[in-house]
């Protein structure tokens, strides 16, 4: 059975197309973790760090004031935060270093590497028949998606009349049954493509929406358990269709890799521009806190040093927020791709059927 679209799953445990319904996950952590803007998502954490050490500052029975007259609570915080950045920014530098050297290399691996590129682009060429695949990723892979459906439509159209029996009607009807579904998700992908500038997560989500790895296993059990009773014409049509799904997986997994090396470069560059305050503030902090007389007051019934000390706090833990918000989404786009081909690594979109 086809699924109705509201389900992780069809009635018969297959798969959604969707990435969303696959995820079996609540709707709101899946936007906050994938689709959600980063700056957005990296500001959250630091709403709940301020909100929370705010009303701490209220609860405790120590007044952080009182504490600074017997002890450095505060300088010992931010000679923490302030050796923290350092070393993190460092790190992420590290990572953007390992980044920039896959880019980096003698001239023959750039040959190897752009032969490579293009003879992928010409096997696409020949068997979508046209002059010159599309450069960009969003146009390219949709390219790939229509033909796909077009291919699926073929195979429908190939059926031949053939007998009448049982087998063969049970046949044309998973057969129907498959190529609506497949031209259905076509559809709405390359609708979701259009238009889509890489850089974007709009690009690879939209390719995730895109259940290939799924559509080969159904295309070959089809084709295998009625291989004797194929007609020629059926045959070939499953061979095309095969053939255009098997581009799809390298295709994605290429764009995927490359969408991950321009997101950890935008993640060094937002590092790099949040440690520049979050280095001064702690400084400041370090330098000009260490006295409860410094700051004097309340606003809203709260100590003054409380929300100096915690504003400082937050703007201290602004890189590592950035990090947190950018990582997140690469780990999670990342572990729903690990595999490429028909394989399924999770167990909820399996069932004994597939045994």
């Amino acid at each position: 059975m086809v699924s109705d679209g509201n389900n992780t799953e069809s009635s018969e445990g297959e798969p959604s197309d969707t990435m969303r319904k696959r995820a079996g996950e609540n709707r709101l952590k899946l936007w906050l973790l994938l689709e959600a803007n980063r700056w957005f998502v990296s500001a959250v954490p630091l709403v709940l760090v301020f909100a929370s050490l705010i009303v701490l500052g209220v609860l405790d029975p120590v007044p952080l004031r009182a504490a600074m007259k017997s002890a450095d609570p505060v300088e010992t915080l931010f000679q923490a935060l302030l050796t923290a950045t350092i070393t993190g920014v460092t790190l992420v530098v590290s990572i953007n270093s390992l980044v920039l050297s896959q880019e980096l290399g003698p001239l023959g691996d750039q040959r190897q590497r752009m032969s490579g590129a293009m003879e992928f682009r010409r096997d696409v060429e020949e068997d979508l028949d046209v002059t010159a695949a599309p450069p960009e990723p969003s146009a390219f892979l949709r390219a790939l998606v229509v033909a796909v459906s077009d291919r699926a439509e073929t195979l429908g159209e190939a059926l031949s009349t053939g007998d009448d029996g049982e087998g063969d009607a049970e046949f044309r009807s998973r057969l129907e049954e498959y190529v609506d579904e497949l031209r259905e998700n076509a559809s709405e992908v390359s609708d979701e493509l259009e238009g889509g500038q890489f850089g974007t997560f709009d690009v690879l989500f939209a390719a995730l929406d895109f259940n290939y790895s799924w559509k080969i296993y159904q295309a070959r059990r089809l084709r295998n358990e009625y291989e004797d009773e194929l007609p020629e014409a059926v045959d070939e049509a499953f061979d095309e269709l095969v053939n255009v799904l098997t581009y799809f997986g390298p295709a994605r997994e290429h764009f995927k890799t490359l969408y991950f090396q321009w997101e950890l470069i935008n993640l060094s560059r937002a590092m790099l521009y949040a440690a520049v305050p979050s280095l001064l503030v702690s400084t400041a902090a370090i330098l000009y806190l260490d006295n409860p007389g410094t700051i004097t007051g309340t606003t809203f019934g709260v100590d003054n040093m409380v929300w100096t000390v915690t504003a400082a706090t937050a703007v201290a833990v602004f890189p590592f927020t950035i990090l947190l918000s950018f990582i997140l989404r690469i780990a999670t786009a990342a572990k729903r791709t690990l595999s490429i081909g028909p394989f399924i690594l999770r167990s909820e979109t399996r069932n004994e059927n597939l045994d």
